[in-house]
C-alpha cells in the first residue's frame, strides 16, 4: 500500500474547507491501495516524508509567504530529506485574502531543492472559496493519490 501524506496549516476555517476537500479526493473510492496520513505542519517530521510515497502540503498566506508552520516543517526536514526523496511527486493548496503569488513561490523555490516533482498544478484560494476551489481542492487530493497508487 502506497501512503500520501498531507502536511497542512490550518489556521482557519477557509482553510478547514480547503483541507476537508483535499483529503476528501485523497480518500476517493476510485484510487485504491493508498493510505492518507496527515500531519499539522508543526508535528511532521523527516520520518512522515521518508514513509510517504506523495505529499500535499497547505498553508495559509501570511504576509506574502507560507506560514511559519510550513517553513517550520520546510527546516525540520530539508537536509534529512535532501538526497533520500528527490523525485517525491507532491502537491500544494494555499489560501490568502488577497494574493498568494509569494507562498506559492516560496514552497515551489523549496521542492525545487528537494528535487521533488509537481504532481498537480497548485491550487491558490484567494477570499472565500467558491464551488470550483473545492472542487479543484478534492481534484488535487485524488491525483496526488491516483499518481502514487499501486493499483
Amino acid at each position: 500500500m502506497s501512503r500520501l501524506l498531507i502536511v497542512h496549516h490550518t489556521a482557519s476555517p477557509t482553510l478547514r474547507e480547503l483541507f476537508e476537500s483535499v483529503r476528501q479526493g485523497a480518500t476517493t473510492d476510485e484510487v485504491e491501495g493508498v493510505e492518507v496520513v496527515t500531519r499539522a505542519a508543526l508535528r511532521a517530521t523527516a520520518v512522515d516524508v521518508f514513509e510517504a510515497d506523495g505529499v500535499i502540503l497547505g498553508t495559509p498566506v501570511n504576509i506574502g509567504y507560507m506560514s511559519g508552520a510550513l517553513k517550520h516543517f520546510f527546516d525540520t526536514v530539508y537536509y534529512p530529506c535532501l538526497e533520500e526523496t528527490r523525485r517525491l511527486p507532491y502537491g500544494l493548496y494555499v489560501h490568502g485574502n488577497s494574493d498568494a503569488t509569494g507562498a506559492v513561490r516560496a514552497v515551489e523555490s523549496i521542492t525545487t531543492g528537494l528535487g521533488w516533482q509537481r504532481a498537480h498544478p497548485p491550487v491558490a484560494v484567494t477570499g472565500a472559496p467558491g464551488k470550483d476551489d473545492l472542487a479543484a481542492c478534492w481534484e488535487l487530493g485524488a491525483t496526488l493519490a491516483a499518481t502514487i497508487s499501486p493499483a
